[in-house]
């Protein structure tokens, strides 16, 4: 425990103000965030896999491109246009019948180096994005996830009983992700109507908080199941006794990508 409130504690320096100031500041080190997320992506099936150098090289490439298309664009459009879409298909599975070696490159590999660069892609960018938008914004989407993850872990310790998905999570309880998502509700809708808009409908905005936090336990359990199926702990070891980029930013990746959708 001692291990994790130290590094929290180092990130939060490291990290809280390169937020605040934003900018180009921000955008290279979302990036290089980007690029450690996808590494580890790669590595995690590098654990029962090994994928090509030149694949992973261009794996590096193209998500360069996804995430600086998106974040040069700077807002919510996606742009990924009709060169660089299918440039991205071509590029990822064409060499499934060059190589011509299930062993070395394959139909699946295929799938998931291409899955991975256009979801971490796209999705990491819009940290940049939601940054150049509003700050206040994106305060309020990581204020879901840390409050939910939160009160998640300290209520399930407290009250859990019943495990939620023990093959895939076995710490989660039912009465950890209920608790978790009832406490972000509450004080994330008071921070939107009090810092972000004051005229906003309270029920609306609270449907959308609660419907938010559940999505980022979601994207929990759906890093939690690439864990379990390659057989790691933590996808890397960057913050010790709290695992990778992917560890960490599992639930306000799909936070991120939810309150796009609402929007």
């Amino acid at each position: 425990m001692k291990q994790r409130v130290i590094s929290a504690l180092v990130a939060a320096l490291i990290f809280i103000p390169i937020i605040i100031v934003g900018d180009l500041a921000f955008n290279i080190t979302f990036f290089i965030l980007t690029i450690l997320a996808i590494r580890e992506f790669m590595k995690a099936r590098q654990n029962v896999k090994a994928i090509p150098d030149f694949m992973r090289f261009i794996t590096y490439l193209l998500i360069t491109l996804i995430y600086f298309k998106n974040t040069l664009n700077n807002d919510l459009s996606l742009s990924l246009d009709n060169r660089l879409l299918p440039g991205v298909f071509l590029i990822l599975l064409l060499p499934v019948v060059l190589y011509h070696d299930d062993k070395k490159y394959g139909v699946t590999d295929a799938f998931y180096l291409l899955g991975g660069t256009l979801f971490l892609g796209y999705a990491m960018s819009l940290f940049y994005i939601y940054r150049s938008i509003d700050l206040k914004i994106l305060i309020f989407l990581f204020l879901i996830t840390i409050v939910t993850d939160s009160y998640a872990f300290f209520i399930g310790k407290l009250i859990g009983k019943n495990k939620l998905l023990e093959v895939v999570s076995p710490n989660k309880t039912w009465e950890g992700t209920i608790g978790g998502s009832l406490v972000a509700t509450f004080v994330c809708t008071v921070y939107y109507i009090t810092v972000v808009d004051t005229t906003a409908s309270i029920f609306k905005i609270a449907i959308i908080v609660l419907f938010l936090s559940i999505v980022g336990q979601f994207g929990d359990l759906f890093f939690s199941s690439i864990k379990r199926k390659y057989k790691i702990k933590d996808f890397s070891k960057i913050m010790p006794g709290h695992g990778g980029v992917l560890d960490r930013l599992d639930s306000i990746i799909f936070v991120l990508l939810a309150f796009t959708f609402f929007i």
